[in-house]
C-alpha cells in the first residue's frame, strides 16, 4: 500500500509569517511519535504567493485520520491561559491529499 501525503495550504499574511513559524517551532515533536507518521516539512513561500505548505507523509490514510482525530484534535482544542485560544496566523487553509506512486532518494 502506498504512503499518503497531506499538504495543508495555509494563506498567511506577511505580518503573520513570524507568528506562524514560531508556533510550528514550539510544536516541534508533536507529530513525530504518531503511529504511521513518516515525514514533515513546513515550506515558506519565496516569491509570488502568501501560501505556506505544511507537508506531512503517512504510512496510510488510516494513520493520518487517527492522528487528526486524536493528538491533532486535542492540540487544536486546547487553549492558552484562561482557556483562550490565540488568533490563527493563517487567514485560510486547504488540504490536498496524494498517494505516493514514485519516489527516489540519493544513491
Amino acid at each position: 500500500m502506498p504512503s499518503v501525503v497531506k499538504i495543508n495550504v495555509l494563506t498567511v499574511p506577511a505580518e503573520q509569517r513570524e507568528v506562524l513559524e514560531r508556533r510550528f517551532a514550539s510544536r516541534a515533536g508533536s507529530v513525530e511519535g504518531s503511529d504511521g507518521f513518516e515525514w514533515f516539512e513546513l515550506l515558506r513561500p519565496v516569491e509570488g504567493t502568501d501560501q505556506y505548505l505544511v507537508y506531512t507523509r503517512w504510512r496510510s490514510e488510516e494513520d493520518f485520520q487517527n492522528w487528526m482525530n486524536g493528538p491533532m484534535k486535542a492540540a487544536h482544542q486546547g487553549g492558552g491561559e484562561g482557556g483562550e485560544r490565540p488568533k490563527p496566523a493563517a487567514s485560510g487553509s486547504t488540504l490536498w491529499s496524494f498517494e505516493v506512486v514514485q519516489q527516489a532518494s540519493p544513491k
